[in-house]
């Protein structure tokens, strides 16, 4: 999902991310509830605070990845802090709730709605008569003209990365008055609300010269109550100033400074005072939860007020490194060392109790994909005994219980629990069953201790490449693990699932009256002279700890049912580029943001492969290659559908076959852990909503934030 309606389209197409660091929490049916829908797993954890108990002025420092390469969030290379810089400084016509829905922002709509559905759909919007851009000129149908005109797909001299819904508009007029303006599709349309969020001046998106170049670098005219002041490419950062045309409740902060910083580095930017807010990983988070607690008598190597775990891991590091009489230089320089460490420690440690860990659950979800373009897993039976093997109620409890999240495997691809569309759908495939795994892989023909030929040394390292399918020195596999073109075997996709049937009985391939091998039901699968190996592609990048951690599980899960994994790590610039899009893996961990408009965002990501006219494969957005024609249909009937239930309806019905044919698991949203500023309020941990950068802020002296616990959100029942 987007917060603020720019999510989906600044980040769904800059592809799926990965899950390292921290990782998140799924979703309920209905809680006892008769609307499938349910409620959120966990609320906004943002210290709210009413805006007169707000200091007026103060900047705000804010950590993000990167200066984005452009501020178009409608172009390919946009990102997570152009979405950003966009949800504070441009106008967007819908919002999301804390469930994560779309709602009407009342400082640019009055109004939005249907107004006609014969012969065509129009839809209304009338205007906040007060919304003007920063150079004063009213906002208007001249702007919504712009926008549909270089997204709808018609002028490929428009570098856009898409046109959904777009290029379903037949015309742009003015109502009645300055303030209306009349949309007219040529095609129904489910999913108008998630059009002209954000809204860029006709400026920006007049002709392709200004949308391709314009408004990369910078945004000289914005409608939000932020303007982009400064962009520093040299030094990273973005600055933000307060809108002085903007007419809605003024913003309480004077600036926000949007600053890069590496996330293994922002547990030291914020003990040295350089940040106020910052998204974080556990560990950093586990010292800010420590720095917060009363501090136990000190350790005499680390000083008043260390944290005595820390100063006991170090001494015990001492101890460890130079005892040896002979040793006993190196032992003091060891130890003087390790005091400079400590101290350091400490201090950071105290300066970091300054600070809360505020958590949510991220509007994204981390899966277990699996590709059905070639090998084993062309074979849906295979697919769905890889989806029965696992635990995914273990693998939520393993990555959220820690932080004190609800620990809940989503139950939908399409929506999270809270949102209009989801519904857990998981029954469509089952839970965890290790017979029905086995019983599935047997009817596939693969059997316990069958014969493995031997491969030919060339062949074997071919196959596996170097160290054994793991990666080499540069942090790269071997490309030649990779085989066939993955588009020639989806084309004989039906050839392949028609594989002979084998027997399922341990055995049953020998002929009668051999003897069943020794210790078989320890030894692996094999069919045709093969073992049934699946290749794990992961990540090798620092902050990938925890998603190898949830892949290890997952291996003695499939290993319980006789399915062996090669575990391959690969440099975290080339993880998704190198393997997932292109194709080169078996199975594989990232997280898809999930979106309030599954029936245009999620169409892609799930939508049949078809062969392109040069003989290649369109894929879309669908890594694991794995579709049917009847998803695509029912995609197709939910965003024709204007009956909002209807069209989730029809949604649910989609994922519900998504889950049966097995190309993708989902298993836990994201957790959202941010290292706030304790006087920093109306900011945090979002979870599904939009942050209302306005009322962003730090207390007045002596103030305190609203009653009542910031997380709203608690366990499903």
């Amino acid at each position: 999902m987007s917060q603020h309606g720019v999510g989906p389209r600044a980040v769904m197409r800059s592809v799926a991310f990965l899950t390292a660091g921290v990782l998140a929490v799924p979703a309920l049916a209905g809680c006892g509830s008769d609307d499938p829908s349910g409620k959120p797993l966990a609320g906004q954890d943002i210290q709210p605070a009413p805006r007169d108990r707000i200091t007026d002025g103060g900047t705000l420092r804010w950590a993000v990845d990167s200066v984005p390469d452009t501020l178009n969030t409608f172009q390919s290379d946009a990102d997570a802090t152009t979405a950003r810089v966009a949800q504070a400084v441009l106008p967007s016509m819908f919002r999301m709730d804390a469930s994560g829905r779309p709602e009407r922002d009342p400082d640019y709509l009055e109004s939005a709605e249907v107004v006609d559905t014969e012969p065509k759909q129009v839809v209304l919007y009338k205007l906040n008569q007060q919304a003007v851009w920063s150079d004063g000129r009213e906002i208007g149908a001249a702007d919504f003209a712009a926008q549909w005109r270089a997204l709808s797909g018609k002028n490929t001299a428009y570098w856009t990365a898409r046109n959904a819904g777009y290029d379903r508009i037949q015309k742009i007029e003015r109502g009645d008055n300055a303030l209306e303006v009349r949309v007219t599709f040529s095609r129904p349309y489910a999913d108008w609300r998630s059009l002209f969020s954000p809204l860029y001046p006709k400026d920006v998106m007049g002709t392709p010269d200004s949308f391709n170049d314009g408004a990369r670098k910078k945004l000289k005219v914005t409608a939000g109550p932020f303007t982009v002041k400064k962009v520093d490419r040299e030094d990273e950062e973005i600055t933000l100033a307060r809108s002085p045309r903007w007419w809605g409740k003024p913003a309480k902060l004077s600036e926000i400074v949007l600053r890069t910083v590496p996330r293994d580095k922002r547990a030291a930017e914020l003990a040295a005072g350089e940040l106020d807010l910052a998204e974080i990983d556990p560990t950093a988070a586990r010292r800010i939860t420590v720095a917060a607690r009363p501090q136990s008598s000190a350790s005499p190597l680390m000083g008043p007020g260390a944290d005595r775990s820390a100063a006991d891991s170090l001494e015990s590091w001492a101890r460890a490194n130079g005892s040896d009489e002979d040793a006993a230089d190196e032992e003091t320089v060891a130890r003087k060392k390790l005091r400079k460490a400590a101290v350091k420690y400490a201090r950071q440690q105290q300066a970091l109790s300054g600070f809360e860990v505020r958590k949510s659950l991220e509007p994204a979800y981390t899966q277990l994909a699996l590709n059905g373009a070639e090998g084993p897993l062309t074979d849906e039976r295979v697919r769905r005994a890889v989806a029965r093997a696992l635990d995914r109620k273990e693998l939520a409890r393993v990555v959220l219980g820690p932080l004190g999240l609800p620990a809940v495997p989503v139950g939908s691809h399409l929506a999270l629990s809270g949102q209009a569309a989801y519904a857990d759908n998981s029954g469509a495939l089952g839970g965890q069953d290790t017979k029905e795994a086995q019983a599935l892989l047997a009817d596939a023909g693969w059997v316990r201790g069958g014969p493995v030929k031997e491969e030919k040394k060339k062949e074997k390292e071919k196959a596996a490449g170097p160290e054994g399918g793991k990666a080499d020195d540069s942090g790269e596999d071997d490309k030649a693990r990779r085989g066939p073109d993955p588009a020639e075997h989806l084309v004989r996709d039906g050839k392949q699932y028609a594989a002979p049937h084998q027997g399922g009985a341990p055995g049953a391939y020998a002929p009668g009256g051999t003897a069943a091998p020794a210790n078989q039901e320890a030894a692996p699968l094999a069919k045709n002279g093969k073992p049934l190996t699946l290749r794990f592609v992961l990540p090798s990048g620092p902050g990938s700890q925890p998603l190898r951690t949830v892949a290890d599980r997952i291996s003695r899960m499939l290993e319980r049912v006789g399915i062996t994994t090669e575990i391959s790590k690969v440099s975290d610039e080339s993880y998704f580029k190198d393997h997932i899009a292109s194709g080169q893996y078996d199975l594989a961990l990232y997280s898809w943001p999930a979106t309030a408009f599954p029936a245009t965002d999620a169409r892609p990501v799930y939508a049949k492969p078809v062969p392109a006219a040069d003989g290649s494969l369109n894929v879309e957005q669908n890594y694991t290659r794995v579709g049917t024609d009847q998803v695509d249909q029912l995609f197709d009937e939910a965003v024709a559908t204007l009956d909002e239930g209807e069209s989730n309806s029809l949604l649910r019905k989609a994922d519900s076959r998504i889950w049966a044919a097995a190309g993708s698991i989902p298993l836990f949203q994201r957790p959202q852990l941010l290292a706030a500023r304790k006087n920093l309020v109306n900011t945090g941990a979002f979870g599904l909503g939009t942050p209302v950068y306005e009322d962003m802020g730090f207390l007045k002296k002596g103030a305190k934030p609203a009653a009542g616990p910031s997380v709203k959100g608690t366990t499903a029942p």
